[in-house]
């Protein structure tokens, strides 16, 4: 691992931070380290390709990674959207399969490659990380889940609309960013970005919600409910 100034400090205290690591000392993950590949993805660059054999992991220390799925026809379903810090393709170094999905850079994105050996030097060093892979693992499960259901049932009006009151739920205020683009919102739901704007925008004018760019604030959480639950009733 090979970083310079003040940068490398910063990057550093990413990389404590990151899930697997966070609760490792210094001396336990710096031998891994050590033997990572720092690498740089401009925004739109792809880390990793659904299918392909995985060599490694990758540790995001800034700038976040979106993950995907695509069809036959091209349409693309985000699966997740993986902000720094944050590990991605853990999967795959355990079961020694190919990438199940895909992976690409959201803005400028520097991550630190491991190689499944030099991550299977850490567990066998400290189980705990094993451990602490089962419940990322997990946490990506209930993830998937959530989106399979987003995607199967109901309309676009109807997964629009439970997903932004999860999303009020999530954050715990009525007013929030919805901190990704309409296209984005659209690879979420698997549709695309025009329909996904058409509806937020129909939403608006109903006084469902008020939009302010990607700032959204739910003005009548009870007809938005009406609208997630219309059909499953």
């Amino acid at each position: 691992m090979s970083t310079h100034g003040h940068g490398a400090a910063e990057e550093h205290a990413a990389l404590a931070r990151v899930d697997l690591l966070s609760e490792l000392s210094e001396s336990e993950f710096e031998p891994v380290l050590h033997r990572a590949q720092r690498r740089t993805f401009h925004d739109g660059a792809v880390l990793f390709v659904e299918g392909e054999p995985c060599e490694g992991m990758y540790l995001i220390v800034s700038g976040a990674v979106r993950i995907f799925k695509s069809s036959s026809s091209g349409r693309e379903i985000q699966l997740a959207l993986q902000q720094a810090p944050a590990s991605v393709a853990e999967i795959p170094v355990f079961d020694g399969g190919p990438f199940p999905a895909s992976g690409r850079a959201v803005g400028e994105v520097v991550a630190y490659h491991v190689s499944k050996e030099a991550f299977a030097e850490l567990v066998r060093h400290d189980p705990d990380v094993g451990l602490k892979v089962l419940a990322v693992a997990g946490e990506r499960l209930r993830s998937l889940v959530k989106t399979v259901h987003l995607v199967t049932f109901g309309g676009i009006r109807q997964r629009l609309a439970r997903l932004l009151l999860e999303e009020s739920t999530n954050q715990g205020k009525t007013a929030f960013d919805l901190g990704v683009t309409h296209r984005e919102l659209a690879a979420q739901l698997g549709t695309v970005r025009e329909v996904v704007s058409r509806n937020l925008g129909r939403f608006h004018h109903e006084g469902l919600i008020q939009l302010d760019g990607h700032r959204v604030e739910i003005l009548d959480p009870e007809g938005l409910e009406a609208e997630a639950e219309a059909v499953i009733r």
